[in-house]
């Protein structure tokens, strides 16, 4: 056909993507009415057979409830592996989350045609990452780092090599740009970039958090997962008032107890796990034995302190004073925001997958739909408590201070060491040395 008519039927497609809103139809499946293609579920022959005679809502309850069970398992497993596992994990997710939204992308563009822009999605992609990972590395195995040459040099243009090859690519883009799919190919450009910076610095959020002390990593993800299941259990069970258009399964029910379960949970939670060194230490590499190793004084956070219970209380109570980590206090927030804010993170995906008519993201997991469905709550929840770490626990880091001091020339050290000297005298915490 003439390339013309081919372009007015794109342009026509995608007025019609922005014009329509969800169909009554669409939202009547959802509500639970029949749905009208059974045969597009892809739950495992197993549990089908097992679940037969139940109906299609209380069918959906238990593929749901083994599959979650078998998600949290394997968390547990890959917890118990170490932080190494858990970086190489992290990895994963992002790129098959990447994989997923772009997939969206190329199939709502109908965009198989155009040259070059897989690969350079994924050349992006790989720019990212090299950019991001490459940082922690320096932060985290300075003295790795400074013991291997290569590295050293890798690191010390890090980020001149990371935009040197971010521009090749966009140069890239440039040259591929062709007459018949000019404004398609940027649609593309865009979605890539949109993705990245969602997909991928959050996760870089939460291989920072890791870094922290596991448990900043796994009272978060673990409040999300608990804040999951009970409004959908809270909402089987006594769902009433739908809480919002876009996601017409949500209520308010489960809204609320999912918020008081998930603030218990994360109390609880929190009060087993900071006894343990092994979760609440940061996760430094030692340069002696080439692991990581996690064990420290543990901080003031997880160490049991009283607390006096305020008066209005007491009464109801009993107790005046309670034992608690302070860490717990910081729990509360972080199950707070997973419980009131986290959802949101769900409703603006269900908007997306609205917008661009999609049922899920992609069929990873039976009865959740694509990973992406399961992870749009963490990435929110990431940034906040790399938010949170940063502006109320997270102090200047000594032994980073020292590390940047040692790479110094010998009379800058000496400089700093006659000033801290000269000042410490002053402050009255050294004597003064001049007999030495």
């Amino acid at each position: 056909g003439m390339p013309g008519s081919q372009e007015l039927q794109e342009s026509e497609s995608e007025n019609k993507l922005d014009g329509e809103t969800a169909s009554d139809s669409e939202s009547k499946s959802e509500f639970g009415g029949s749905p009208p293609v059974p045969t597009s579920d892809d739950t495992p022959e197993v549990l089908n057979r097992a679940l037969s005679n139940l109906s299609s809502r209380w069918k959906n309850w238990w593929v749901r409830g083994i599959l979650t069970l078998a998600m949290i398992t394997f968390f547990f497993i890959i917890i118990y592996l170490g932080p190494m596992v858990l970086m190489m994990i992290v990895m994963c997710v992002q790129i098959k989350c990447f994989h997923e939204i772009i997939t969206i992308g190329y199939n709502v563009y109908h965009s198989y045609d155009l040259p070059w822009f897989r690969t350079l999605s994924w050349y992006f992609l790989l720019c990212v990452n090299y950019f991001f990972y490459g940082e922690t590395v320096t932060d985290y195995f300075f003295t790795l780092v400074q013991r291997e040459e290569p590295l050293r040099i890798l690191s010390k243009y890090h980020r001149f090599i990371s935009f040197a090859l971010y521009l090749t690519g966009f140069c890239m883009f440039v040259l591929s740009l062709v007459k018949k799919h000019y404004r398609l190919q940027f649609y593309m450009f865009g979605w890539t970039h949109v993705t990245l910076l969602i997909v991928v610095t959050q996760s870089h959020l939460i291989i920072h958090n890791l870094f922290e002390g596991m448990i900043w990593f796994i009272v978060p993800i673990s409040c999300v997962i608990c804040n999951d299941i009970m409004a959908y259990m809270f909402g089987f069970f006594f769902g009433r008032t739908p809480l919002i258009k876009l996601s017409p399964k949500k209520t308010w029910e489960g809204f609320i107890g999912g918020f008081f379960a998930t603030v218990l949970f994360g109390l609880l939670l929190s009060y087993v796990m900071s006894g343990y060194r092994c979760f609440t230490c940061p996760v430094e590499f030692n340069n002696d034995t080439n692991s990581f190793t996690v064990d420290c004084e543990p901080s003031e956070l997880f160490q049991l302190q009283e607390y006096n219970i305020p008066l209005v209380l007491q009464s109801v109570v009993g107790w005046k004073t309670v034992r608690m980590y302070p860490f717990q206090i910081h729990s509360i927030a972080l199950s707070t925001f997973a419980s009131l804010i986290g959802p949101f993170g769900g409703f603006f995906a269900s908007g997306f997958k609205r917008a661009f008519k999609i049922k899920d993201f992609a069929n990873t997991i039976p009865g959740h739909g694509g990973i992406m469905d399961r992870f749009d709550c963490q990435y929110l929840m990431a940034t906040f408590v790399n938010v949170y770490i940063a502006s109320f626990i997270r102090g200047p880091n000594p032994s980073k201070l020292i590390q940047q001091f040692l790479t110094l020339r010998p009379d800058q050290q000496l400089h700093i060491f006659n000033t801290l000297k000269a000042h410490l005298v002053d402050k009255g915490m050294l004597g003064s040395l001049e007999d030495a």
